[in-house]
């Protein structure tokens, strides 16, 4: 009798068939292994640009805040200029105020420390549109004229030159009263002569 071993032939048959399946299977595998990769390389490229993203528009807002902060501090800053400049237009018409308080005493003043000997003064008239003095008086002679006018100009407190309008002899009675020079002379006082100091008067000069 003649014995036939199938189960041989079949684990053959199955090897044969295990052997040539296995290539495709590693392509299978591979290119399974590929796709795996590429979706992975996809998916974090797409997370770090999000995170870019993010990053970025955090950036912006932090940058549009202090755009916000410093457009805040420049209006404060503005705002304390025209103040200062207001207060600083305050400050200037308070002390216009008080020089030009001060103007009346200082030309009084002024116009008696230049009064020399023998000289006097009967009216003295301020013009409306400022600081220019009429001055009226009497003098014993000419020279004290002319003293007080130069005194006048010396004591930087009048512009140059003091203009003499007028002049006359008044005639005395020939026994008491000598013959006087009357006089009428225009200066105007400058106010810049107050922040400086006044030359002392000249020796032949009398307080009037």
């Amino acid at each position: 009798m003649i014995r036939i071993n199938l189960l041989t032939s079949e684990r053959k048959t199955a090897k044969a068939a295990t052997r040539s399946f296995e290539p495709g299977q590693k392509m299978m595998v591979l290119g399974s292994l590929l796709l795996l990769l590429a979706v992975a390389g996809l998916g974090w490229r797409y997370w770090s640009l999000g995170q870019q993203a993010a990053q970025i528009e955090a950036e912006i807002e932090a940058a549009n805040r202090e755009e916000q902060r410093l457009q805040e501090i420049l209006r404060q800053v503005k705002e304390f200029e025209a103040r200062k400049t207001m207060l600083q237009q305050r400050v200037d018409l308070i002390d216009s105020l008080r020089k030009g308080q001060n103007a009346p005493v200082h030309m009084v003043d002024q116009v008696s420390r230049a009064l020399p000997e023998m000289t006097w003064i009967t009216n003295m008239l301020q013009q409306p549109d400022g600081y220019t003095l009429n001055i009226q008086g009497r003098a014993l002679t000419l020279t004290s004229l002319s003293d007080f006018i130069a005194n006048l100009e010396g004591s930087r407190y009048f512009i140059r030159p003091v203009e003499i309008v007028e002049s006359a002899v008044v005639p005395g009675d020939g026994k008491t009263t000598p013959d006087l020079i009357s006089f009428t002379i225009r200066g105007t006082f400058q106010m810049a002569g107050i922040d400086s100091v006044a030359p002392p008067p000249p020796t032949n000069q009398r307080r009037r």
